[in-house]
């Protein structure tokens, strides 16, 4: 009896440690809950994924996306009052600010690609997009090809600029390549002369299009530079007690009607500050990727 005595109390020491150690947080939940604060990288241009309305609210599909996310993170952590933060984030800053800590989600049109996440991670699907390049119409410019010897404009830090520079080089077009810092700068080159094309996926250039003076001046290419490519909510790499919150957050969503409610209002029905209607109807491939919600970063996998 002894020797059973200090095994007895060890058996019953054990249930008492046990949640101590499953309850213990780590990575982004940790910080989060140290913090009181969960931050969500926003844009202010990207419309209609993430941008700033009449009233200077940031708002957006990807916005609605990354609020449902983090109700979830709330209930995760049994914080019904955690704020929820927003830092604005553009093309050359968004996975440095994911690295370094300063934003916890990134909420916008951001290609999850094997690249990237080498670097970062991302959740499940939520768009998908082609790179296309819009131009004048006048300037009857129907291919790459056209723009041989021609300036060119993209954004600097994105897949598409990587993509002109590479079909420029592979096809010996003489593009000068001009890196403007976001989607209204590399259009307004196009609107004053000084691009004759602005290469982006297609779903940004159509809406840039609908919001300028003159939306029938300008045509989206047929031509592609790419594969249809995912967009994902961006999140921190190594971190998977936090993905798999984001995870089932997003594919609970994506799963259930109220994505196609969320998905009408931005891409379906007039949307603010102007009441333009984007006319982007869901496609087959996202629709097929919103019931079956992966993280995969390969374009053919989406050919449905």
């Amino acid at each position: 009896m002894r020797l059973l005595t200090p095994l007895l109390a060890l058996l019953v020491a054990l249930p008492l440690a046990a949640p101590a150690r499953a309850d213990a947080l780590t990575g982004t939940l940790k910080k989060i809950k140290d913090s009181n604060r969960l931050v969500l990288g926003v844009r202010d241009t990207a419309t209609p994924f993430s941008y700033l309305d009449q009233n200077q609210k940031v708002v957006g599909f990807a916005v609605d996306i990354c609020l449902k996310i983090a109700e979830a993170v709330k209930r995760e952590l049994k914080m019904p009052g955690l704020e929820v933060a927003m830092e604005f984030v553009n093309s050359s800053s968004r996975i440095p600010l994911i690295t370094n800590g300063t934003i916890d989600l990134e909420c916008g049109t951001t290609t999850n690609n094997a690249e990237r996440k080498k670097q970062v991670d991302f959740t499940n699907t939520h768009f998908l997009t082609a790179t296309r390049f819009v131009s004048k119409k006048d300037q009857h410019i129907a291919g790459l090809d056209d723009l041989r010897g021609k300036t060119v404009a993209s954004v600097a830090g994105s897949t598409n600029i990587l993509m002109l520079i590479k079909a420029n080089n592979e096809r010996r077009l003489g593009i000068t390549v001009i890196a403007a810092k976001d989607v209204p700068e590399a259009f307004l080159m196009v609107e004053t002369g000084r691009a004759a094309a602005f290469v982006m996926d297609d779903v940004q250039l159509s809406v840039i299009a609908a919001q300028s003076k003159d939306p029938s001046a300008y045509v989206v290419s047929d031509e592609t530079l790419s594969n249809p490519e995912p967009y994902g909510i961006m999140l921190r790499r190594d971190d998977p007690a936090f993905k798999a919150v984001v995870d089932l957050a997003t594919a609970d969503l994506y799963r259930s009607p109220e994505i196609l409610t969320i998905y009408d209002r931005w891409f379906l029905k007039p949307v603010p500050p102007r009441g333009l209607t984007y006319n982007v109807p869901l496609s087959s491939a996202l629709r097929w990727a919103f019931a079956h919600p992966t993280d995969n970063p390969d374009p053919a996998f989406y050919a449905h």
